[in-house]
């Protein structure tokens, strides 16, 4: 059985008694959705609209399948396919057949999904046959000879390969006259036991898997639903890749609630917008470089984005100048979450909170999450004053799937996780998230956050985008060097950067000392971060050349 790592008998106990924990499955709500709205549209994409009923049905389907094709318990499928209705079903199928379910992204290639496959012993993939370009059952042939485990290979779409189990047949044949959800009784995941495994971004090296047991992430997406209050009148919008964490919110949180699910499949600012205007989107998890994009679209007049009740931004800090333009323009609160793939989610803020707590910080903990904040010694830091970011609760995920002595590196023995995140709390016990500690500059025995000066260079009428990175120095041990995508290739110099950062009445000391302008930020994650290991690394090998270092 697919058991927890990092959970004990004794933490199952506790959250069972305080009311976190129950026995309420991910398929379970899916059943309870398909009798009370049977005939309301459940989840829809751009080819493909499905009700509560025919959702639950076609995922009996495909997990009645998995269990013909010979999967056993705890086997694992991973899922390297766009934001679909197909992509949707399969997460929920897995449970079903008690499976193993690891979406990843859709721009991994031969290395990553190597990687993957092999190191979770996969038995299946589903992939597209070719997507955006790309040959998708081309790479998984090529990488098949050196992965023993991997027996199936089952492709979405109308036309599928030789060799290769088509999805569509899956969803298309009928089940046995005798068939009884019966079956599923001795397979499907219990609460305790988790079949969700999500990728770290590998902004490291190759990524790690999360484990997320049910009875955790069903417990964080309950607060979800409660602090937004989402009801089954609300349509929620799933704009980032399946693997990113902020799809969590409509996965889970929109089935909790009874809530339409609108799967966009490749994010444009343009498609978004069609999207929210014609499935009348009421919540939209996204992040920062997503929101920029969709309001300084030039047509963005042009559509009626009056359905938003509010957009969810996590992964990322985003100006709070930019944080009030997104407000204005699109006519809705912007709430801020905060969470972890490696740990999950912490704090968010709330659609009553005022415009200040709402967009400068990432809102109070979740209830019963608990939040600390320490020094280097470990020790919680005084009250306004910086510290890492610690976390622990019944919201937390269990650690990385087959990899104990990684998980226990990450997580003390008193069951907190170092996020590497620096914050400090406001009067009012609202979280604000200051940097990461490994981005932090110490320059002469003073720190400098990148955040601070990335938020306020992004607001200069001709920076695009920005960040913040550390450069070596004999004299001073590091400096700041700034990173800039100008608008429209105009010209931005260094001289212009310090006058407008002074007159933003910073210290001096925080000011970049060195600037680059670039096409592109560097990113990872599908776009959801900034590469400023690359970044770090360009501007060293600069000064080496320069005879600087």
């Amino acid at each position: 059985m697919a058991k927890p790592t990092r959970y004990t008998p004794e933490m199952f106990e506790e959250y069972r008694k305080k009311g976190y924990w129950d026995s309420l499955t991910v398929s379970d709500v899916w059943e309870r959705n398909a009798e009370i709205y049977p005939e309301r549209e459940a989840v829809v994409d751009a080819l493909t609209r499905v009700t509560w009923r025919e959702a639950n049905q076609l995922i009996d389907k495909l997990a009645y399948s998995f269990l013909e094709m010979g999967l056993t318990k705890d086997q694992m499928v991973v899922l390297q396919l766009p934001n679909s209705v197909e992509l949707c079903l399969l997460r929920v199928a897995c449970e079903r057949a008690g499976l193993l379910c690891l979406p990843i992204m859709r721009t991994w290639r031969h290395s990553e999904m190597f990687h993957a496959l092999s190191r979770t012993e996969a038995v299946a993939v589903v992939i597209p046959w070719q997507l955006r370009h790309f040959d998708y059952y081309d790479m998984i042939s090529e990488i098949r000879p050196r992965l023993p485990n991997l027996k199936h290979v089952i492709v979405a779409g109308d036309e599928v390969p030789a060799g290769a189990v088509s999805l569509q047949e899956m969803l298309d044949r009928p089940l046995p006259e005798n068939f009884s959800r019966e079956i599923f009784r001795t397979t499907k995941a219990g609460a305790e036991e988790f079949s969700l495994v999500v990728p770290t971004t590998g902004t490291t090296g190759m990524p790690k898997f999360v484990e997320n047991p049910i009875c955790s992430f069903m417990w964080r997406e309950r607060n979800c639903v409660k602090n937004l209050r989402i009801t089954s009148e609300d349509v929620l919008a799933a704009m980032t890749p399946t693997a990113v964490g902020s799809n969590g919110r409509v996965y889970l949180a929109a089935p909790l609630a009874g809530a339409k699910i609108v799967m966009l499949e490749h994010f444009s600012p343009l498609e978004a917008l069609e999207i929210i205007e014609k499935e009348g989107v009421t919540f939209a998890p996204v992040v920062p470089a997503q929101l920029t994009m969709l309001i300084n679209h030039p047509d963005f007049d042009k559509y009626d984005v009056s359905s938003l009740r509010a957009v969810l931004t996590m992964g990322a800090p985003l100006a709070y100048e930019v944080a009030v333009e997104v407000e204005r323009k699109l006519g809705c609160p912007l709430i801020q979450n905060y969470s972890s793939i490696d740990c999950a989610a912490a704090c968010m803020g709330g659609l009553d909170d005022s415009l200040e707590v709402r967009l400068r910080t990432v809102g109070k903990p979740y209830a019963a999450a608990e939040v600390r904040l320490v020094d280097e010694q470990g020790e919680e830091v005084p009250p306004g004053e910086a510290g890492e970011v610690l976390l622990r609760g019944p919201a937390a995920v269990s650690g990385y799937y087959k990899d104990p002595e990684t998980t226990w590196q990450v997580w003390n023995k008193d069951g907190w996780y170092c996020t590497g995140d620096l914050g400090q709390f406001d009067e009012g016990g609202h979280l604000l998230i200051v940097g990461r500690k490994k981005d932090m500059i110490i320059r002469g025995g003073q720190n400098i956050y990148p955040v601070e000066i990335e938020n306020l260079l992004v607001t200069h009428p001709r920076v695009a985008a920005a960040a913040v990175v550390k450069m070596p120095c004999l004299l001073m041990g590091e400096r700041a060097c700034a990173y800039v995508v100008a608008r429209g290739g105009e010209d931005f110099t260094l001289p212009e950067m310090v006058s407008f950062l002074k007159d933003k009445g910073i210290a001096p000391y925080k000011i970049p000392e060195r600037l680059e302008t670039i096409d592109a930020l560097p990113m990872v994650a599908e776009g959801q971060k900034v590469d400023k290991k690359t970044l770090e690394k360009d501007i060293g090998e600069k000064l080496q050349a320069e005879g600087k270092t």
